[in-house]
């Protein structure tokens, strides 16, 4: 089913990065970390949808998006930008595996942080945190989604990596192996949530499976 959305607000996260706020049109039931695709309401673009992940929570009167562009591709990431108040989107019914199945490690590259930002933000909000980490690998530190949000949240953790800027007082690298045997205590029992590129998903998979993380706790989104 497609649902008509109105956008109400456009407002930058990062360089590249924005937050979109529209309406919420009724007959929408979502668990944080879902998602929807969008579909820009215009001629040829009505069949070009893209899936995003709600950040606002199941109970809010909007629905929010947190939505990385890629002007390179002549995409609808590159499009939903220029979009103004009171323009219009197209929205599938939610849809997707990531949801909160406890506290955990989550590990994201780039936008694929958005699906653990509903899930993180409910659980900071009901002191739910203890016992989560995000460990969170970005090109440089102005790619960085909700930078100073991760640092607030109290029990969460945060471990920040960068591959392509040798100055960063953070990490450097990849999230591979001997990150994850650097930063995670233990791995037996423990759930894990993966969200990026599909190739980091693949790979932080297999290395999680061989440090002893048990199949049936590593969330993934698959498909996408």
């Amino acid at each position: 089913m497609s649902h008509k959305l109105t956008l109400k607000a456009l407002a930058p996260v990062t360089h590249d990065t924005n937050h979109y706020v529209f309406d919420r049109p009724e007959g929408i039931d979502f668990e944080p970390g879902q998602a929807a695709a969008l579909m820009l309401d215009r001629e040829g673009w009505r069949g070009e949808d893209r899936p995003f992940t709600f950040t606002s929570q199941p109970e809010n009167t909007i629905l929010e998006f947190v939505i990385k562009s890629y002007p390179d591709h002549d995409g609808v990431t590159k499009r939903l930008p220029d979009l103004t108040e009171g323009d219009h989107v197209l929205m599938t019914d939610p849809f997707g595996a990531i949801t909160d199945h406890g506290p955990g490690v989550f590990i994201a590259a780039g936008a694929g942080v958005t699906p653990f930002i509903s899930i993180l933000r409910r659980r900071s909000r009901d002191d739910a945190l203890s016992g989560s980490q995000l460990l969170y690998s970005n090109k440089t530190e102005a790619d960085i989604i909700l930078k100073e949000e991760w640092e607030r949240m109290d029990g969460l953790n945060p471990v920040f990596t960068v591959t392509d800027e040798e100055s960063s007082d953070f990490s450097q690298g990849r999230i591979d192996r001997k990150f994850l045997e650097e930063h995670v205590q233990d791995f037996e029992g423990k759930i894990f949530y993966i969200c990026g590129p599909e190739g980091f998903v693949d790979d932080v998979r297999d290395s999680l499976k061989g440090l002893g993380a048990e199949a049936d706790n590593i969330i993934t989104e698959e498909g996408w």
